[in-house]
């Protein structure tokens, strides 16, 4: 059982989108936290929809997110 869901999260210039890399959800918000409650209540949705694929997943199960910083100049 996994007990980690990765996403990736990254700003189109408008929004902050956020890809799961461990379910087929993707979300978004104009604002980071709001994007980050999305994701959470995408991925719980996505689960209530397909109970099978939560049975790859502990039933408290850890988010892990990683954030496009763009290009850093130094």
């Amino acid at each position: 059982m996994k007990k980690m869901i990765k996403a990736e999260i990254y700003h189109d210039g408008e929004f902050y989108c956020v890809r799961c890399l461990d379910a087929d959800v993707f979300t978004q918000g104009r604002i980071l936290d709001e994007a980050v409650e999305n994701l959470k209540e995408a991925i719980a949705l996505h689960f209530s929809d397909d109970p099978e694929a939560a049975s790859d997943f502990a039933p408290n199960f850890f988010l892990f997110t990683m954030m496009d910083l763009r290009e850093i100049r130094v």
